[in-house]
Formats: structure tokens, C-alpha cells, sequence
């Protein structure tokens, strides 16, 4: 009524209030009553305004390349952002009344685009397609850093490149090239893995062959080791035969020995009984032959007297008319073989 209107601005927008060419009021999600003929409104978003771009550009070998993305920012200096910018407010039809805020954005934009082309003229194609983390980090610090965005008040929060991606053409030619690297890497694979499974089995077939020669040299030690052992048996059973050889010959020998001693004892024994009975007889040879027997017949037993007595008998049997042998005598005799030299005087007598 009359030109006097209220009006409530959200906290996501900063405001300022504007009367006669003077800011006379401003904050973020301000309320107020206005005259609407001496009276304009700026309104700045205070919240982070996200902007996608998308754009072609060349790589360091000629080849085009199409570089998608999002950027990030804020406006946090409302005085220089409204100064180059009109961000009036239409109260009435609650929008601006220009189209410069949707231009900042493409301000923003080109600015990356810029950097984004100073950055990918230094690259490759192969090169480029794979440096979208590396890109975005320089890029960023390349707009921190830029005189421009200073100006216009705004602080850059983020930014971030999706893909770099070549035309159909060149992106066919790249995937036939990568099939192709990635057949041969697959076909080398199998190469080296035929390889390496040849070269395992011959080290398997290497490492039985080298088992069974080991085998083979530890059997021929152990038999060398049993010969050397039933050769050192054999050794000292030839040492201990020859050593009872030696002690069996020194035995005969020292047997051999005694026996020729045994026989020169022997032979002298008999030389001296033949020269001790050569000197009898030779002593005896004058005496009478009755006078030898009696000499015989001293200290013999009894019986053998009565046995030569009645030897002498028998010899001159033709001369004896007459013998009487009483059994008293008899008895005497038998008495005195059995009992002593009494029994035969008695029967010496009885004769």
C-alpha cells in the first residue's frame, strides 16, 4: 500500500538493501520493510554453486580430445562481485533482472578452459586421456592462484575432471591397438607359462636324476664301507690265524724240544742202565750159576721161593723117587701167599 512492501530473504542468500545510490542494509537472509520506488534489492547466493563443462580441445600430437568435468565455487567477496556484476533483485518477480549471474559462471568456465588448453598442449594423447587426476590438480592451483577470479570476489572449492575422452576414430584405433598389446601380453603369458612349466619339469626331472645319483653314491659308499669293514674283519682274522699259526709253530717247536730232550734223556737213561748192566754181567761173568740164583732169590716173598723150589723140583723130577706133598704144606703155601712172609717160612720148613 502506498509502495511500502515487506520482503523475507532465505539463508542461503546474502542481501543488500540499497536506497539512493547507498547500501543502507545487508546480511544473509535478511527481513524488511522497503519503499519500493526509492528502494532495490542485490542479492548474492552464499552457497556453493556447482557448474558442469564440457569442451574439445587439441593434445600435443594434433588429436581431439573432448574433456568433461565439474567445478565447484562460492562467492566470498559480495562488494566485488556486485561491482562487475548486476545481481539486482526484482522483487516483484522474484528473479534478477539481468542475466550476469549466470554469467559468472561461464566466466569461471573459461578460465579452466584456458588453463585446461595450456596444460593439454604439453601432452600427448596416450598421455592425456590417463592425466585427468594429474590435469585437475594443476589446474586447480592454476585458478587459486589466477588474478581474474580474485576480481571477481569468488573462492574456487573444487574441481574435478570426469573424462578425457578422443573421437570415436581415434578412441577404435586406441582400443584396437590396446586389444592388440593385450592379445600379445596374453599370448606372451602363455609363452612364458608353457615356459616356465618346461623349465619346472626339467628341474623336476634334474632334481630326480640328482636324487637317484645321490642314492646311487650313498649305496656305493655303503657297500665301499661294508667291504672296508668285512676287509678289516678279514684283515685281523688273517692276523689272528697267522698269530695262532706263530704261537701253534712256536708250540711244535718248543714241543720238538722237549721231545729231542725226552730222547737224549732217554738214551742217556739207557746208556747208563746198559752200562750200569754191562757192568754187572761183566762182574758176574766168573761166578757159578747156582751162586747168581741165590743171589736172585735174596729178599724175594716167599711163595715165588716155593714157586722156584718147586720149579727145580719139576727140572729133576727123574731124579726124585718119591714126593709126598702134605695139605698142611699146601695149606701153608696158600696161607703165605695170602697173608705174609710167616705163612711161607712155615712152608719152606714143611719141605
Amino acid at each position: 500500500m502506498f509502495g511500502f512492501r515487506f520482503v523475507k530473504f532465505q539463508p542461503s542468500e546474502y542481501v543488500l538493501k540499497v536506497k539512493n545510490g547507498k547500501v543502507v542494509r545487508e546480511g544473509v537472509g535478511l527481513s524488511f520493510h522497503y519503499y519500493a520506488p526509492t528502494t532495490s534489492v542485490i542479492v548474492v547466493p552464499v552457497s556453493s554453486i556447482d557448474v558442469p563443462f564440457m569442451f574439445e580441445e587439441i593434445t600435443n600430437d594434433y588429436q581431439t580430445v573432448t574433456v568433461q568435468g565439474q567445478l565447484t565455487y562460492r562467492i566470498v567477496d559480495y562488494r566485488k562481485t556486485t561491482q562487475i556484476l548486476n545481481y539486482t533483485y526484482n522483487l516483484k518477480k522474484n528473479t534478477y533482472l539481468s542475466d550476469d549471474p549466470g554469467k559468472l559462471a561461464q566466466r569461471v568456465i573459461n578460465i579452466a578452459k584456458v588453463l585446461t588448453k595450456k596444460q593439454l598442449e604439453q601432452l600427448p594423447l596416450r598421455e592425456a586421456i590417463q592425466s585427468s587426476e594429474r590435469l585437475a590438480k594443476t589446474i586447480t592451483q592454476e585458478i587459486e592462484r589466477n588474478a581474474e577470479i580474485e576480481k571477481l570476489g569468488i573462492e574456487l572449492m573444487g574441481l574435478s575432471i570426469l573424462a578425457i575422452v578422443p573421437n570415436k576414430e581415434t578412441l577404435r584405433a586406441l582400443e584396437a591397438q590396446a586389444r592388440e598389446e593385450i592379445l600379445r601380453s596374453a599370448d606372451n603369458a602363455l609363452y612364458e607359462r608353457r615356459n616356465a612349466s618346461i623349465e619346472q619339469e626339467r628341474r623336476v626331472k634334474e632334481n630326480e636324476l640328482n636324487t637317484e645319483i645321490a642314492v646311487e653314491t650313498k649305496k656305493k659308499q655303503i657297500r665301499e664301507t661294508q667291504l672296508d669293514a668285512e676287509r678289516f674283519v678279514k684283515q685281523k682274522q688273517n692276523e689272528m690265524k697267522e698269530e695262532q699259526l706263530s704261537f701253534d709253530t712256536a708250540l711244535e717247536e718248543k714241543k720238538q724240544e722237549l721231545i729231542g730232550l725226552t730222547v737224549a734223556n732217554h738214551k742217556a737213561e739207557a746208556d747208563a742202565k746198559a752200562y750200569e748192566l754191562s757192568a754187572v754181567m761183566n762182574s758176574l761173568q766168573g761166578v757159578s750159576p747156582n751162586v747168581l740164583q741165590a743171589l736172585t732169590n735174596v729178599g724175594m716173598k716167599p711163595d715165588k721161593l716155593i714157586a722156584i723150589a718147586f720149579q727145580e723140583l719139576a727140572e729133576n723130577a727123574g731124579k726124585i723117587g718119591q714126593l709126598n706133598i702134605t695139605p698142611d704144606l699146601l695149606q701153608g703155601i696158600m696161607a703165605g701167599t695170602a697173608g705174609g712172609g710167616t705163612g711161607s717160612a712155615r712152608g719152606a720148613g714143611g719141605r
